[in-house]
């Protein structure tokens, strides 16, 4: 029995030490009402053992996409545009409505139909990261899509 407790305990150590992994999770598209208007990927990142500098957000459905920040200025929502983001060391960056967003310009219409859009995350460090994003109809919950 204690060589069990033992061997329990240092399993039990050794995965509160693991390091933390970056990652993207909860990604979704809003795609837009209107044909040929952009729509919009929301998403977090979980920051791994050190910062991480976001450069872009790319797909391969998609002709342009460009990362922006939602600002009230003089009492107006604006969007800023955002050459990078800072991805604190494990913490956690959120992409999400009425914030930080990703714009998708010109998505194909073949996408409109599909059930998820590929996302690839490319940082200062030269890793990427690939993640699937929940396509979202517009007028459908982002809960209750597909």
């Amino acid at each position: 029995m204690r060589q069990f407790v033992t061997v329990f305990a240092l399993c039990a150590l050794v995965a509160c030490d693991q390091p933390a992994k970056l990652e993207v999770t909860d990604a979704t598209v809003r795609l837009p009402a209107v044909p040929g208007n952009p729509g919009a990927a929301y998403f977090t990142i979980k920051g791994g053992p050190r910062a991480e500098t976001l450069l872009s957000v790319t797909s391969p459905s998609v002709i342009r996409a460009e990362m922006h920040d939602s600002v009230m200025e003089n009492g107006l929502m604006t969007m800023k545009p955002l050459a990078a983001v800072e991805v604190p060391a494990r913490g956690a960056l959120s992409f999400a409505p009425k914030g930080k967003h990703v714009m998708l310009y010109d998505i194909e219409p073949t996408t409109q139909q599909a059930a998820t859009i590929t996302l690839t995350f490319r940082f200062a460090s030269g890793m990427e990261l690939t993640a699937p994003a929940k396509a979202i109809k517009a007028g459908e919950d982002a809960d209750h899509a597909h």
